[in-house]
């Protein structure tokens, strides 16, 4: 059925819905006739209504299609069957052959033997699953992604009958108090990888300010002062803790952290707050206030994370000044617990007994937060942006961290806590394969060398390089020391952190990308007020808009790489020209060096990024000028398809595994093999083992991902077998599907790949 049938098909079917709704006759006889009707327009031999009952049972309440015998008599558990997992998951799932699922339960009493394909989705009140609505054909069917969006439609408002309370008692309908509180799952993204399981513990520190205007400066003054004598304190002695005693990122995280909690700009700003007339909590707040509204709504992570390092710096001075509101949580005793909070910094987590802490779940935070690495070197699974988890979770609650996947299980039964004990045991057999390969070469299964790079953004990712077994570093943003800073670094000051982040390489490569601000990722002195940023002044149009600070990076550069290989990318180059004009300005600079007598770089390679569709026609003449190209497929993939990526309604739409991305991907690749330029994928999309396949199958042989995804993506490689995969790929580019990602899942499931 074509998109537009659907929709019209919809409208008539919701048209239907809506005056039975409406109607005579009571909820049971209104429901009965509601699933015939679905069962009609959606051309379903079947169509089925399970309503949650109390104690997480999900009961058949309509039916056509199945005998009406099994009506309130067939009953289903969370997770128990294909009904059950809809319920337990809040996913939809649609079957050829539902028969064939590893969840599938036959109950006798339905007859619904002699189906063969399945759809179903849960029924949402609420923001909590009250059912689940399925259909099924006699006939293997593939259903398209229209028609279970059509019927989630449906299911939402089927969830209005449902949660009138007019079927079962309203009782049923809300989650109680206590020990009967049902299961909830909270969805969020994965931060540090794992799974852990634990009682609940809730983090809520609060600070009343009671004044804000101070009798006297100097007093505050002086309060300040002893404040952060306090505070150095507390984090020396974090410090000193045995299990953090060891080198390593961590470590590297907790010295900066230290570092920015001397930082003089920060406590001059809130020197300078009581000077005008604030005590020392009222000045810690405004300060804090001001950052947070400067930079706490961009989307960069790394920026982000260090409005977080500021904000819990704050937060910890407050404490040394006023105290907390509420007294630290009392954690069980005897018991493994998992923390909640809204979001936490390293040192707040170093503030917890870790000996029987096997979980973090933040409402906020970024994939890149220190409190992750910390965690990393703690071995704690975090699971962030899991929104409304402090309301949703109750101090003591059972709570299954399952970092792997991003989710997050709130009072599971015991068939949900037994699935994910095995996951966890599939998850450590799975760590062990990682070791064995971390400094072995990635290889696939016929012989084909892989190179997997990793990105990076701040020198304490530099740390993973050796950890991860990563090749090199593909990408490192050099905008991030411009961000965190208040005026622009100078020459001097970027020359020494490019030089130590090559320093940490040794002999492995690094791709510098130039100066990519804008867009949301402005400078402090710098303002936009673009209605459109992400397609306006950013990247390299504000390094040739402020020549001097291309130019003074550039010279930064080039000095780092005294004797060593340098290499440097210029970001949202759109046409040929612009990246001429870059390279000029490079070879200006170069020429300045050897004139000034400086220690050359052995060999400079120049590279360009590919993210602008422009660019794609003008590929054949940028590679006879270029040395490398990298593909940033998050900023291409939402220019090709004219979506925004950070938008929440277009966030699942339009997958980077669509045919129209592949074959633009296949162009490029092929072309720049045959031009003898090499090419890397450095975005989102070679992040997960399943899009770095498909980019192997492309003909992408060198990738670049954030460091925990490197022992994954070097797994997969070694699983894959090129040949079949290169051909399997020749059949998708022509598909007029959305997506084909459920074909390349196949393919890898089919051949033994490690996704």
């Amino acid at each position: 059925m074509q998109q537009g049938q659907t929709f019209l098909v919809l409208r008539r079917l919701l048209a239907r819905i809506r005056d039975i709704m409406a109607g005579e006759g009571d909820p049971q006889d209104r429901l009965n006739r509601l699933v015939a009707v679905i069962a009609a327009d959606t051309a379903a031999e079947v169509c089925s209504v399970y309503i949650r009952r109390a104690g997480d049972v999900l009961e058949l309440f309509a039916t056509h299609g199945l005998r009406s015998t099994a009506v309130h008599s067939t009953r289903l558990r969370f997770g128990e069957g294909l009904v059950g997992e809809i319920a337990a998951s809040a996913r939809p799932l649609a079957l050829a052959e539902a028969q064939n699922h590893p969840s599938f339960a036959f109950r006798p009493e339905t007859g619904e033997e002699i189906y063969h394909s399945f759809m179903g989705v849960p029924v949402l009140h609420g923001g909590r699953v009250v059912g689940v609505l399925a259909i099924q054909n006699v006939q293997p069917r593939r259903y398209a992604d229209e028609e279970i969006e059509a019927l989630q439609t449906v299911a939402m408002v089927l969830a209005e009958l449902v949660g009138r309370g007019d079927l079962i008692a309203r009782e049923e309908m809300v989650p109680t108090v206590g020990i009967a509180l049902v299961p909830v799952r909270l969805e969020g993204v994965s931060f540090n990888d794992g799974i852990g399981f634990g009682t609940a513990v809730l983090h809520q520190p609060r600070y009343m300010i009671r004044r804000l205007v101070a009798e006297d400066t100097r007093v505050e003054h002086d309060r300040l002062r002893q404040a952060v004598g306090e505070m150095h304190g507390a984090l020396d002695e974090m410090l000193r803790a045995d299990d953090l005693s060891g080198g390593g990122e961590h470590r590297e995280v907790l010295e900066a952290y230290r570092m920015i909690a001397e930082d003089v700009g920060w406590l001059r700003r809130i020197g300078e707050a009581i000077t005008s007339g604030l005590t020392a909590e009222a000045a810690v707040h405004k300060v804090n206030n001001d950052i947070h509204a400067r930079l706490g709504s961009v989307s960069d992570p790394y920026l982000r994370e260090r409005v977080h390092d500021l904000e819990d710096l704050a937060s910890r001075l407050l404490q040394h000044l006023v105290g907390a509101e509420d007294a630290a949580p009392e954690l069980p005793e005897d018991e493994d617990w998992v923390l909640v909070a809204r979001n936490l910094g390293p040192a707040q987590l170093l503030e917890y007994d870790r000996s029987r802490l096997r979980g973090l779940v933040l409402e906020q935070g970024s994939p890149n937060a220190h409190v992750a690495i910390v965690a990393r070197a703690l071995d704690i699974p975090v699971v962030g942006q899991a929104q409304e988890a402090l309301s949703r979770v109750a101090p003591g609650d059972v709570v299954i961290v399952d970092a792997d996947h991003g989710q997050v299980i709130v009072r599971p039964d015991d068939d949900v806590r037994q699935a994910f004990a095995e996951s966890l045991r599939a998850r450590n057999e799975r760590q062990a394969a990682y070791a064995t390969i971390k400094d072995q070469p990635a290889v696939t299964g016929d012989g084909e060398r892989v190179l997997v790079n990793m990105n990076a953004g701040l020198l304490v990712d530099m740390t993973h390089l050796d950890e991860c077994g990563a090749d090199g570093v593909g990408l490192y943003r050099t905008e991030v020391p411009f961000l965190v800073r208040s005026e622009v670094p100078d020459v001097e000051a970027q020359t020494r952190l490019y030089g130590k982040v090559l320093d940490y390489a040794a002999d492995k490569p690094v791709t510098f990308r130039t100066l990519d601000v804008g867009g949301d990722k402005l400078l402090r002195s710098w303002a936009s007020g673009e209605d459109n940023p992400a397609m306006g002044w950013r990247a390299i149009r504000v390094s040739f808009d402020r020549p001097a600070i291309l130019r003074q990076q550039l010279r930064a550069l080039i000095r780092a790489a005294a004797d060593k290989d340098l290499r440097v990318m210029f970001p949202m180059i759109a046409n040929v020209e612009e990246f001429d004009h870059g390279r000029r300005l490079l070879d200006r600079e170069l020429e300045r060096e050897r004139r000034r007598g400086s220690v050359m770089p052995s060999s400079v390679r120049v590279g360009a990024m590919i993210e602008v569709p422009s660019l794609l026609f003008q590929l054949d003449a940028l590679l006879q000028r270029v040395d490398f190209v990298s593909v940033g497929t998050n900023d291409l993939v939402q220019f090709l398809f004219a979506s925004d990526r950070v938008s929440a309604r277009l966030h699942e739409r339009y997958d980077e595994l669509s045919p129209v991305v592949l074959r633009v991907l296949r162009d490029i690749a092929q072309k720049s093999d045959a031009a003898g330029v090499e090419a890397s994928v450095c975005g989102e999309m070679a992040a997960q083992p399943l899009g770095a396949m498909a980019l192997l199958g492309i003909g992408f042989r060198n990738i670049s991902v954030a460091p925990s995804g490197v022992p994954a993506v070097k797994l997969m490689v070694g699983s894959v077998m090129l040949s079949p995969l290169t051909e399997y790929m020749e059949r998708l580019y022509d598909e007029n599907q959305m997506s084909v990602r459920q074909k390349v899942r196949a393919f890898a499931l089919d051949h033994g790949v490690t996704i």
